[in-house]
């Protein structure tokens, strides 16, 4: 993926005797190119920067969230002019293997994928199995897995919440493992890793001659599924329109197979997952109340990383032993200032990222000891990352111990805001407004709100 049109012919030339390549020009280009293959690709490589903003790595880095979104196990590298090292731990922490500067000859590119191609990552693991790969004594974690028990032998429907890379998917595949039938199908289907017009056949079901393209009758996952469990990945990403009929089979599990009058019945439990916020959704539209009401039944919140104290720990002596295993090497170790600052890093990407993180490691430094400098190169200490993590948990903590104030925040970021555009203007007025993107007329009247905020909570303070 690169807007470059000379650089993706060039790499297509060099990288096609040992890869099938598929190429895509920005992100919607992308993800519609994925959402068409029958299969997910097993490597990505993409550049950070993308239309609209080719100068800017914000694209590249929504295009790594969405690629791990639809397919979890892609396996990406960044690739990128722009030679940050915090742009590098940034896809590192969304998800990203590596990154590779560019200019970069392509033999070094191809030796990238091909050792990409070698990291072994789970997805062979029975159900019953995986309940166990939920890692962790701290109390989120214990609390969270007496929910999948106490849920797990009901039938009504589950959904997951939780941050990208934390884990939803394990949580899901947990319910079945403790589920009365757990001898019964367990279907995944992802919601964002198939094309909108397409998500209504795979779910129900198509008769020949339907739509293009439907030369025999197939069964959906609804039918699949039978008395198991149907897993909904990215359920935020299902379109408007599908949303009534899946609230009818969760009402009275009746369906329709696409082009057929005939009405089935679907006896499957239904668990949906999602790192969106619904009730958001809900808010703005593009996600059904009743549908959200009827899957929110029972709810499983799976707590971010940096919330889990010493399951850091736990997670990283997990990985490392399994990748150490599959490779054949010894297993490194962190000294003390490294492991402090395990234990202190907030981990954005969450699992997702501490699994690449130990991947590198296991890689560059088999068998050794690792400091804390060494470390830090994996790490995502971006000061735009860590303060806004900081930013949200401050405010957190102010709403519940009740002293937040909204109007306080709200005047205190427009203030800010004021002073960084009078600066940038040198006091100019008119070019401050400008600058914020409003008339002098409601600069000047913001200005005076400011004033009169200042002297109201001065005189409140001396009294």
């Amino acid at each position: 993926m690169d807007d470059d049109p000379l650089i993706r012919d060039s790499l297509h030339l060099a990288l096609s005797d040992d890869f099938d390549i598929h190429l895509a020009e920005d992100r919607p280009h992308a993800i519609r190119l994925l959402r068409e293959l029958s299969s997910s690709p097993d490597l990505a490589l993409v550049d950070l920067g993308l239309p609209p903003t080719p100068h800017r790595p914000e694209e590249g880095f929504k295009l790594i969230a969405e690629l791990l979104a639809h397919s979890p196990l892609i396996k990406v590298i960044a690739l990128s002019g722009q030679d940050d090292q915090a742009n590098a731990r940034h896809a590192r922490a969304l998800g990203a293997i590596e990154f590779i500067a560019k200019p970069c000859p392509p033999e070094t590119i191809k030796q990238q994928l091909q050792s990409a191609l070698r990291i072994p990552l789970d997805n062979q693991d029975t159900v019953t199995e995986k309940q166990d790969f939920i890692i962790g004594n701290s109390t989120p974690i214990m609390a969270m897995r007496s929910q999948i028990e106490l849920f797990a032998t009901s039938p009504f429907p589950v959904l997951i919440e939780g941050e990208s890379g934390s884990g939803k998917e394990l949580v899901a595949a947990a319910l079945q493992g403790f589920a009365l039938k757990k001898s019964t199908p367990f279907i995944t289907f992802n919601c964002a890793a198939i094309s909108p017009n397409l998500i209504e056949s795979a779910l129900f079901g198509h008769i020949k001659g339907s739509f293009t393209g439907a030369t025999t009758t197939k069964a959906g996952f609804f039918e699949e599924a039978g008395e198991g469990t149907l897993f909904l990945d990215e359920i935020g990403e299902l379109p408007l329109d599908l949303q009534s009929k899946l609230l009818r089979v969760l009402e009275n599990g009746e369906f329709q197979r696409v082009g057929e009058t005939t009405t089935r019945k679907s006896s499957a439990r239904i668990v949906a997952a999602t790192n969106r916020n619904l009730k958001t959704c809900v808010r703005e539209g593009s996600f059904r109340l009743d549908l959200y009401h009827r899957l929110s039944i029972f709810t499983i919140q799976v707590p971010p990383l940096r919330n889990l104290g010493s399951d850091k720990f736990l997670l990283l002596e997990h990985f490392r032993a399994h990748f150490a295993k599959q490779s054949q090497k010894a297993i490194f170790s962190l000294d003390a200032d490294a492991e402090k600052a395990w234990e202190t890093y907030s981990f954005p990407g969450n699992t997702r990222e501490l699994r690449n993180i130990v991947i590198r490691l296991s890689t560059k430094y088999p068998g050794q000891k690792i400091s804390k400098s060494q470390l830090e190169l994996e790490l995502d200490l971006s000061p735009s990352i860590t303060e806004h993590t900081e930013a949200l948990e401050s405010i957190e903590l102010a709403m519940r111990q009740g002293v937040f104030n909204l109007d306080e925040e709200v005047m205190n970021y427009t203030g800010r805001h004021i002073n960084i555009a009078m600066n940038m203007a040198q006091g100019n007025m008119s070019e401050a407004a400008k600058l914020l993107g409003i008339a002098r007329t409601t600069l000047y009247s913001r200005i005076e709100a400011q004033q009169k905020h200042k002297i109201h909570n001065a005189k409140f303070a001396n009294q």
